[in-house]
């Protein structure tokens, strides 16, 4: 992991993990399209930790540029969250166990 240099803490640099619950960083053309949104911002690439986290930095100048973004400069997830990925998969599994036992209760009740 790159550590920060006493010059990136003495300038105000920011500095912020992006995450991505479905590790969506390991297609280049995903991660190219989030660099490409967060440079709107001033945020640009430090280091990629692995296909779910990377982490990004700009001058703290950058807060009042007036740069004019659709999403929140401060914002550490990407794609789908991972509280709401949590619930796809319990809501996946509820359903599926649902048809289950229907067809189940159905084989019994015809027998």
């Amino acid at each position: 992991m790159t550590g920060y240099t006493p010059e990136e803490l003495a300038s105000g640099s920011e500095f912020k993990i992006l995450r991505s619950a479905t590790s969506a960083f390991k297609r280049p053309e995903f991660l190219r399209q989030v660099l490409d949104e967060e440079k709107g911002a001033g945020w640009t690439l430090v280091e990629k930790f692995d296909n779910s986290r990377i982490r990004l930095k700009r001058s703290a100048s950058a807060r009042t540029d007036g740069h004019s973004t659709t999403f929140d400069p401060y914002r550490s997830y990407v794609g789908i969250s991972e509280v709401a990925l949590g619930l796809r998969i319990a809501a996946t599994i509820v359903i599926g166990l649902a048809i289950v036992f229907g067809v189940i209760a159905a084989l019994v009740r015809g027998t």
